[in-house]
């Protein structure tokens, strides 16, 4: 086998790699508020479509994915209701959070790192079209 092979086939396995373990992080985004979903799914697929154009189309054909991917491939934004109950999770997780440090610091930092989240997700492009 040549070198370049061995280049080609290293960099595949690596993306792969690289892309099974920001799905990984992104899966657990979907049920931690405080962990996001889109940046980690979106770094997933850059990684196959490099690595594993299979795992690629897979991974864009997921109903748990495939939006993510999707609404920023296409720039068409996120539904109200998705900005709504991604909101609401989040300040019920910083809350828990809260109140299980019960620090002065900590409250600071949380409330920050919420209102910046809040912030970001209030200035997506809305999606019309979904709304319910």
């Amino acid at each position: 086998m040549s070198r370049s092979n061995i280049s080609s086939l290293t960099k595949k396995l690596l993306f792969n790699i690289l892309g099974f373990l920001f799905t990984a992080i992104g899966a657990v985004g979907r049920f931690v508020p405080l962990v996001p979903t889109t940046p980690f799914i979106l770094l997933a697929a850059i990684c196959f479509s490099k690595g594993n154009q299979k795992i690629y189309n897979w991974l864009r054909k997921s109903p748990f994915f495939g939006p993510y991917i999707e609404n920023y491939r296409t720039k068409q934004g996120i539904s109200r209701l998705h900005k709504a109950v991604s909101i609401s999770l989040l300040w019920i997780g910083l809350v828990i959070s809260m109140i299980r440090l019960q620090t002065t610091w900590a409250y600071f930092v949380l409330i920050i790192v919420g209102i910046g989240v809040t912030v970001h997700l209030l200035m997506i492009k809305t999606r019309k079209d979904e709304d319910v």
